[in-house]
C-alpha cells in the first residue's frame, strides 16, 4: 500500500527497474547530484509519473539572518507587482521504460525522514525495484583538472565486490548523517539493496560544475548500462575547464596548490589535510567538507 504522501498518476510498464536518486541540499555540491539525474532524465526522455507531496517535510520559516533563512524559504518571482511563480519544494519520479529505470530528483527533507523514506520504499515496492543508486557530491581537496573521485557506501557487504570494479573508494566517515544514510540503514527491511556514490569535487569551484556533472553522469550511465552520447556535455565541460584554468592562472598561490593536488591525485594519495590550500580556502570563506 503506497504512502498517502506518495502520488502516482501513471503506471508505467516496467519489468525489473532500478531507482536512481539525486537530492539538492547537503550532498549536492556543484549541483552534481541533481544535475546528473536531470541530465539523464533529459537524455532518456523520461516521463514524470509520480511525486512526493511536500507538506510536512520542509521548514519554510527559520530564525536567523536573511542569508540563513533564505535557504529554507520557497522561491518566488514577482514582476511589476504580479506574482509570476511560487516554487514549493518538489520531489518527482520519472521513468524510462526503454532503460527500465526510475529516476527521482527532489530536495532533502528537513523533517520526518521516516515518512519521506517510506514514500521512496513504497515506490520501490509498487514497481519491484530491488536496487537503489544514490549519486551525491561534496566539496573536497581535488583538482579541477581531474575527474572527481567517487566515495562509496553500500547496504550489503556483498555489494562491495560489485562496485570495487568501478574504481570507487569505500567511505570512512563519522559525523552528521543525511537521509541517504537513513535509507541505506533501513532498506534491508524492504528487501532492497542500495549504494551511495558521492563525488568529491573541487572546493575552490563554487556553483554549478559542468565538468563534474559530465564526468559523474558518464560513470553512472556506465554502471546502469545506459547507451547514450555525451558529446554535448563534453563540449560544455571542456569550455568550463578552460575558463576555470584562465582564472586560476591569475592567482599564483592557488595555481601552486592545485599543482600539488594534481601530483597527489596522479599518485593516488588521498590527502584530506593539505594544510596550505585548506587554510587559503578558509580565508576565502570556502568550506571543505
Amino acid at each position: 500500500m503506497p504512502s498517502d504522501k506518495l502520488s502516482i498518476y501513471e503506471r508505467p510498464n516496467l519489468h525489473n527497474p532500478r531507482l536512481l536518486v539525486g537530492l539538492s541540499g547537503w550532498m549536492d555540491g556543484g549541483e552534481v547530484s541533481t544535475g546528473t539525474v536531470d541530465c539523464l532524465v533529459d537524455k532518456l526522455d523520461a516521463r514524470r509519473f509520480a511525486e512526493i507531496e511536500p507538506d510536512g517535510f520542509y521548514i519554510y520559516s527559520f530564525p536567523g539572518s536573511m542569508e540563513i533563512t533564505a535557504l529554507f524559504r520557497p522561491h518566488t518571482k514577482i514582476n511589476e507587482g504580479i506574482i509570476e511563480s511560487y516554487d514549493a519544494p518538489s520531489s518527482t519520479f520519472f521513468y524510462s521504460d526503454k532503460s527500465d529505470l526510475i529516476l527521482f530528483t527532489g530536495k532533502e527533507p528537513n523533517l520526518n525522514w521516516e515518512d519521506f523514506g517510506e514514500c521512496i520504499f513504497s515506490m520501490c515496492a509498487e514497481f519491484g525495484v530491488k536496487m537503489i543508486y544514490f549519486i551525491g557530491s561534496v566539496a573536497g581537496l581535488v583538482p579541477h583538472t581531474r575527474e572527481p573521485r567517487l566515495l562509496c557506501s553500500v547496504s550489503h557487504p556483498q555489494l562491495k565486490e560489485t562496485f570495487q570494479h568501478y574504481g570507487v573508494k569505500f567511505s570512512n566517515y563519522e559525523g552528521p548523517a543525511s537521509i541517504i544514510t537513513y535509507l541505506i540503514a533501513n532498506c534491508r527491511k524492504w528487501d532492497i539493496g542500495m549504494v551511495s556514490l558521492v563525488a568529491t569535487i573541487p572546493a575552490y569551484v563554487q556553483g554549478n560544475n559542468p565538468k563534474c556533472i559530465e564526468a559523474v553522469t558518464r560513470r553512472v550511465a556506465g554502471m546502469l548500462e545506459l547507451d547514450m552520447d555525451f558529446g554535448d556535455l563534453t563540449v560544455v565541460s571542456d569550455a568550463f575547464e578552460k575558463k576555470l584554468g584562465d582564472v586560476v592562472q591569475e592567482q599564483p598561490e592557488l595555481e601552486s596548490n592545485i599543482h600539488k593536488l594534481e601530483e597527489d591525485y596522479d599518485n593516488e594519495i588521498f590527502n584530506n589535510e593539505m594544510g596550505d590550500l585548506k587554510h587559503w580556502l578558509e580565508q576565502q570563506g570556502i568550506r571543505v567538507d
